[in-house]
């Protein structure tokens, strides 16, 4: 049987920030602990031809290049990286480390795609409008770490979001709660 290649969307994975364990619903006792867990979630869903949409703020501690090189290639399927605020070495400066990783394309503040035949807006901030917003389109951000409920058809897909469960989750999953058909 073969195997259609699926859409995944998260954010906020911080790997390797020990202030995640404190400041933010992570029930994990190290950031070591975090990691391996984050990654072993991600590769439970997500297959090796699928595509993950990173919506930021992939790591911490960039200055490890080999430790984030590490974690990056563990995690199955091609990712492409929604820059988050954390993503960058200094303003409007993407970091070295994230630069020379293999994203599939380059990585970019917004993004738009489709998925259930439905218009999707990709950003690490949330937005009270985006593009499409009023005609069906949803919006998935990150960034508040399920704190900033959703405006219409938009969603926080954080991985200590409610129903993200620290794993990338299909669109289905993440709009299953939505009234997809009365928004157009």
């Amino acid at each position: 049987m073969s195997h259609f290649r699926k859409k995944f969307y998260l954010s906020d994975t911080h790997f390797g920030h020990a202030l995640m364990l404190s400041s933010c619903n992570r029930p994990y006792k190290s950031a070591d602990e975090m990691d391996e867990a984050l990654i072993r979630n991600w590769n439970a869903v997500v297959r090796p031809d699928d595509i993950v949409y990173h919506l930021g703020d992939f790591a911490m501690n960039l200055g490890d290049e080999d430790r984030v090189r590490s974690i990056f290639s563990r995690l199955m399927g091609s990712k492409v990286l929604i820059l988050g605020n954390h993503d960058f070495k200094k303003p409007n400066a993407l970091h070295p480390t994230l630069a020379r990783l293999d994203w599939l394309g380059t990585p970019t503040t917004s993004l738009e795609t489709t998925d259930e035949g439905h218009r999707v807006f990709l950003s690490h901030y949330s937005h009270r409008v985006w593009p499409g917003s009023h005609k069906g389109s949803v919006h998935f951000y990150g960034h508040s770490h399920g704190k900033l409920p959703g405006v219409g058809l938009s969603r926080d897909v954080g991985v200590d979001a409610i129903g993200v469960g620290y794993a990338p989750r299909t669109f289905k999953e993440l709009t299953a709660q939505m009234n997809l058909e009365g928004a157009r």
